[in-house]
């Protein structure tokens, strides 16, 4: 059956009229196309609605009972229509994000902590997963967008990077390492190296840069937690290399870090099931995440200032 709204429309303006000229009037149709409408909509049914005399139009038992019941089926729609319209302005909500666990700890509890200030009727709700499960959230539509490191797979993705960071090397003070400004990546040949294991998406990026440079080197243990290889380096079970976003704001006590060169980045993403839209809270959600990423990368690349104290000499007399 292929009815149309405004084949019912016409109807229910006919049922009120009786009249095909005062039904066009009212809505802006020719006589002959309210006409027209009606026939269709009759043979849609496989039912006579009215009938027509010269002087009036008359409902059929069929038509009262459509003309009876239309009112409410119309104003449902319309209400509907309008609670979808809607939520192109919401701005309340819940938006589920997910992200591998080096963003979840110095990423989103910004994010999630901006959420509360500009938008206090939206809930954003964190999943904290590795990155093949953050990903495989996503392609089940289990959460809105998810935030990874460049997967190695995009197809079935729509993919935004927003922000680009190098990796550095880690290592206890006292190393032979430490006492250099920046780091070779082919000086950590011989090394042993603690690294994150194949369920961080920095270490498929790691293995491929080791690889290309041919270093050889020891992989002495493989953890889950940024925060358990700055332990395990305490411990002087080796060095590290490390997204430069998995250092604490307030650094690393205890420990050095120097840049590792050439420079080698890992590409932060925002990640969305293709041909999927965002709801427009969700999409709010994006672009708070995308900004604050962007700031913290502006942040951790501005030159430090270093505050100097002027010694006897230079004291103004």
């Amino acid at each position: 059956m292929n009815v149309t709204l405004r084949q019912l429309q016409v109807f229910l303006s006919l049922a009120e009229t009786r009249n095909f000229s005062r039904t066009g009037g009212l809505i802006g149709l020719t006589q002959p196309a309210v006409s027209r409408s009606i026939t269709e909509l009759e043979a849609q049914l496989g039912l006579q609605l009215v009938n027509r005399t010269t002087r009036e139009v008359e409902l059929t038992d069929a038509g009262r009972s459509l003309a009876a019941r239309l009112p409410r089926v119309l104003d449902d729609l319309d209400a509907t229509l309008l609670d979808v319209a809607g939520m192109a302005t919401a701005r309340r909500g819940r938006v589920r994000v997910a992200s591998s666990p080096t963003l979840s700890a110095n990423l989103m509890p910004e994010c999630i902590a901006l959420c509360h200030t500009l938008h206090p009727g939206m809930e954003l709700m964190l999943l904290d997963r590795v990155q093949n499960a953050t990903l495989a959230s996503v392609l089940s539509g289990e959460v809105d967008f998810g935030v990874v490191i460049d997967p190695e797979e995009r197809d079935a993705l729509t993919c935004e990077t927003i922000l680009s960071e190098p990796f550095l090397l880690a290592c206890p003070p006292d190393h032979r390492l430490a006492t250099k400004a920046a780091v070779k990546w082919t000086d950590l040949s011989g090394e042993s190296l603690v690294l994150l294991d194949h369920a961080s998406g920095s270490r498929r990026l790691i293995d491929d840069v080791l690889a290309r440079l041919d270093v050889q080197c020891t992989v002495a243990q493989e953890v889950g937690h940024s925060t358990t290889i700055f332990r395990m380096i305490e411990a002087g079970l080796g060095v590290a290399v490390i997204p430069r976003m998995a250092l604490p704001p307030q650094g690393l006590a205890g420990l050095c870090v120097r840049p590792l060169t050439p420079r080698m980045n890992r590409q932060v993403m925002l990640v969305q099931r293709r041909n999927r839209a965002l709801s427009p809270l969700a999409q709010t959600a994006w672009q708070l995440v995308r900004e604050q990423a962007a700031k913290i990368g502006d942040e951790r690349s501005a030159p430090k200032k270093t505050s100097r104290k002027r010694t006897a000499a230079h004291q103004p007399k």
